[in-house]
């Protein structure tokens, strides 16, 4: 059995009984009253050159919830059911979550403002796909949808690559015990990506990207790099820095890079942020690059 099998069947048999129905019908069917906005993003790591780690994250806004008092908690429930398929329209993968979301009363003015983010990752092959998925506010009836293409690539086993550059609001690494337990955890790491790509000037921008396929030194037994991280603003230069392996955790032929770079000194405004990886032993290089705004 191959390591994509693997991955594949330890993911069935850990996922929960399919309750969900009704969300499912709606996949089909498309009629949606009262939608609930859903922002969302999709991100690609590899596991081997035939299966890609895909993650799926999820934002509502908590204001959109309906929610019931009890015992001077505010607590909201929502049902997800998400579906996987290929161009010819055949099930590859679906997978369901009831989210609940549990607010004291004294926090809860506070909480209506901020969002919930929910993440389910799925082991998926190279190559197009289409994922649905459907919430539903189990106290109100509200529902709402995302109909979407996935472009799973492939990432080839003699080339650089790279995973998808990652903006995040935290980034923590996770105890060995803990790995593969929870939302939002990619490799050995604690990443939630922030989908709006705004941030604060008193936040800390956060980058996680993952580059595979490095070739080893033979002298050092390890593989050689250097990374450039560049923030433009306009087509001006504002911020640089740069890292090699020596400061870099490294697992085989791949490296995981994360940084918090903090924000208080630019000014409010749209960025660019691009990293670069130059491997110093095969010669090759490969960049990931994302947009963000600093609000005032």
């Amino acid at each position: 059995m191959g390591e994509f099998e693997t991955l594949d069947r330890y993911f069935r048999v850990m996922r929960p009984p399919e309750h969900l129905k009704d969300l499912a019908a709606i996949v089909s069917s498309r009629l949606v009253r009262n939608p609930i906005h859903i922002d969302y993003r999709v991100d690609y790591l590899r596991v081997t050159s035939d299966s890609v780690f895909v993650p799926i994250t999820l934002q509502i806004p908590n204001l959109e919830m309906a929610y019931r008092e009890k015992n001077g908690v505010q607590s909201a429930m929502l049902n997800v059911y998400a579906q996987i398929t290929t161009v010819s329209g055949r099930v590859v993968q679906t997978f369901e979550e009831a989210i609940s979301r549990d607010v004291p009363a004294a926090l809860f003015q506070k909480a209506i403002e901020q969002s919930s983010i929910f993440q389910k990752a799925v082991p998926l092959r190279p190559g197009p796909y289409k994922l649905d998925v459907v919430v539903k506010d189990v106290e109100s009836g509200n529902v709402g949808v995302i109909g979407t293409a996935l472009h799973v690539p492939r990432f080839d086993a003699d080339t650089l690559g790279a995973s998808t550059l990652i903006l995040a609001d935290q980034i923590e690494p996770v105890p060995s015990g803990r790995i593969g337990l929870g939302a939002c955890l990619f490799s050995s790491y604690k990443v939630r990506p922030r989908l709006s790509h705004e941030f604060s000037p008193a936040e800390n921008l956060g980058l996680f990207l993952q580059v595979y396929n490095l070739r080893p030194d033979e002298a050092l037994h390890k593989s050689d790099i250097f990374v450039t991280y560049r923030l433009l603003k306009g087509q001006r230069e504002i911020w640089m820095a740069t890292e090699t392996s020596d400061s870099i955790r490294q697992t085989g032929e791949q490296v995981t890079l994360n940084r918090l770079v903090p924000l208080s000194s630019f000014a409010p405004g749209r960025y660019w942020l691009e990293v670069t990886v130059r491997d110093r032993v095969s010669g090759e290089s490969i960049s990931r690059d994302a947009e963000f705004t600093l609000k005032p």
